[in-house]
């Protein structure tokens, strides 16, 4: 049976995922619903959704309900809104939660679904924008295992590759360390190639011999060249990866455990966030340690 999707939160990543579902696999979204009016109208326009002006028109317009917000503030904003929720009249739909938040808000979100008849799942990503668009994103999924079953094949959609992590809250807890490590990879980097800067060596020798000894990481590929060039057009932001490197830090803080590389890589971002420099992408971390530039 053909099911409607709809969208809340359709900044670069949501209304990619929208895009793909519905122009490569022929999913009927129907719905879209941002707190940026002018975005979502454009692509209620492009793929001839609705614009939805309350929360409660996209759950009556669709099956399943994919969110991509910023924030704990945000996600319980559209679940708990006195007024104006996604959970009005939600018994039946399936929400598949996709931004990286809290273990606790999702665990919130997912009870609050089941006691409106609805079920929930965590759908957390790493991947950017063009994995969106191209149905590549690698997905960390939460929730029950019967649901996730059930809306498999949406997932796989949207997908290269899936994981089942477990129950509520497990997938964040995963993804939550992915971005943990990613950012302490990204930071790492950037003070080895300011470093060098500083030096005088040649920056792209050291990326090639850094690619063929223990210094490789993913993030090297990824982040090198943006560095070096100055070029931190924004994929993931410093703001978003300070904010998640602070979700490691809680969880950390809970097991009664230290972890003073990611308390030092939160400072970084913290102090990128704090000096304007926030919606750069992760890679702007080199211009706190290149010589020269805005804190080196």
């Amino acid at each position: 049976m053909s099911q409607k999707v709809a969208f809340v939160g359709v900044g670069r990543m949501g209304a990619n995922m929208a895009r793909h579902l519905q122009l490569d696999c022929g999913h009927d979204v129907t719905a879209v619903y941002d707190i940026n009016r002018e975005i979502s109208a454009a692509l209620a326009e492009e793929l001839s959704a609705v614009n939805c002006g309350t929360l409660a028109e996209v759950t009556a317009a669709a099956d399943i309900i994919i969110t991509v917000i910023t924030n704990d503030d945000a996600m319980r904003a559209i679940y708990f809104s006195e007024g104006d929720n996604l959970l009005q009249e939600a018994g039946g739909k399936t929400f598949i939660n996709c931004a990286t938040l809290s273990p606790a808000a999702h665990q919130e979100a997912y009870e609050a679904g089941k006691q409106a008849g609805a079920s929930v799942l965590e759908g957390a990503m790493a991947s950017s924008i063009s994995h969106a668009r191209e149905g590549n994103l690698y997905l960390m999924i939460g929730g029950d295992e019967e649901v996730f079953n059930s809306n498999r094949a949406l997932l796989d959609d949207l997908s290269l590759n899936l994981r089942y992590c477990g129950a509520a809250g497990q997938a964040a807890k995963v993804k939550a360390l992915v971005n943990m490590v990613m950012n302490i990879n990204t930071a790492g980097l950037a003070e080895g190639l300011g470093l060098a800067s500083a030096l005088g060596l040649d920056l792209p020798m050291m990326c090639e011999i850094f690619s063929q000894t223990g210094a490789n990481s993913r993030v090297l590929e990824t982040d090198s060249e943006d560095m070096i060039d100055r070029d931190h057009e924004c994929w993931f932001s410093a703001e978003h990866a300070a904010k998640d490197s602070g979700i490691a830090q809680s969880l950390a803080a809970d097991a009664g455990l230290s972890l003073p590389v990611n308390d030092a890589t939160k400072q970084q971002y913290d102090k990128m966030t704090a000096e304007g420099l926030g919606d750069l992408d992760k890679s702007g971390i080199a211009e706190l340690t290149f010589p020269g530039r805005h804190g080196g």
